[in-house]
């Protein structure tokens, strides 16, 4: 019987594969705790320069189980949220590398949530992006609350969790919800392009920027200027950062290396 989460490492990228397709990759305690595991394992792994993350099947994911809810001693809601979304959202955001999301199906409650937690998110034409919790009485979780307004606007994303809209790539992508969508015979190779072009960037300054994307919420103007002094030291300090003006002053392409 296969994993509920699939890794495969191609060169320096981790894949990560979500492998519950019978049930649209909905989310058990099993998938999210794996999930949680192999996002550690690829944090470790310092042979790695980009994370993807995508679905197997018709679905990104569905969000939770909700089989799972009505089995004996089933986790409470907190528990869901503490010890399995919570968890995979922080680790997508405080995990080094950049975080593709490539997703290929329907991404619906949690599934859309963690989708959005991504560094960047691209879509195939026919995905579709479903804040569903308003339809079973329950608030918008795994930092969705957090994330869509900053993306898209207080307006519409209170609009869409209120009225639990389905959104289709197009309209995800016009209103500035993921980056980029792709039609579904070329969604494959297009996604996986965008990894691959990240993974051969010059990886140390890519981490930086994702460090002070996360901090510039929270930071005043003239805080977050002090941080991009402190990290453009260190940017400025790296091996790349040499090679890319060298191969500018040479011109010819530049050979990153990650350091």
């Amino acid at each position: 019987m296969e994993k509920p989460i699939l890794l495969e490492i191609r060169e320096n990228i981790a894949i990560i594969t979500l492998n519950r397709p019978s049930v649209f990759n909905s989310f058990n305690r099993e998938m999210a705790l794996l999930l949680q595991g192999i996002l550690d394992e690829c944090n470790a792994n310092k042979n790695l320069r980009c994370i993807y993350i995508t679905g197997k099947g018709k679905a990104f994911s569905a969000g939770q189980d909700i089989a799972e809810l009505t089995q004996e001693n089933p986790p409470t809601i907190s528990q869901i949220l503490v010890e399995h979304y919570n968890p995979i959202v922080t680790r997508i955001r405080e995990i080094e590398l950049p975080v593709v999301c490539a997703v290929n199906g329907v991404a619906a409650g949690a599934g859309a949530n963690i989708a959005l937690a991504c560094d960047i998110v691209v879509a195939t034409e026919s995905a579709s992006f479903i804040q569903a919790f308003s339809k079973i009485g329950l608030i918008p979780d795994s930092g969705g609350t957090f994330n869509l307004p900053r993306l898209i606007g207080f307006q519409k994303a209170s609009a869409l969790m209120m009225l639990g809209d389905k959104v289709i790539a197009k309209d995800a992508c016009d209103m500035g919800m993921i980056y980029k969508w792709f039609a579904d015979d070329v969604f494959a190779e297009s996604s996986f392009r965008i990894a691959e072009t990240i993974a051969s960037m010059p990886t140390k300054g890519l981490i930086y920027t994702k460090q002070l994307l996360n901090k510039t919420f929270e930071n005043n103007l003239y805080q977050q200027l002090n941080l991009e002094d402190e990290y453009q030291k260190q940017a400025g300090a790296t091996k790349d950062y040499t090679e890319g003006i060298n191969a500018f002053l040479e011109k010819r392409k530049p050979n990153f290396i990650g350091e």
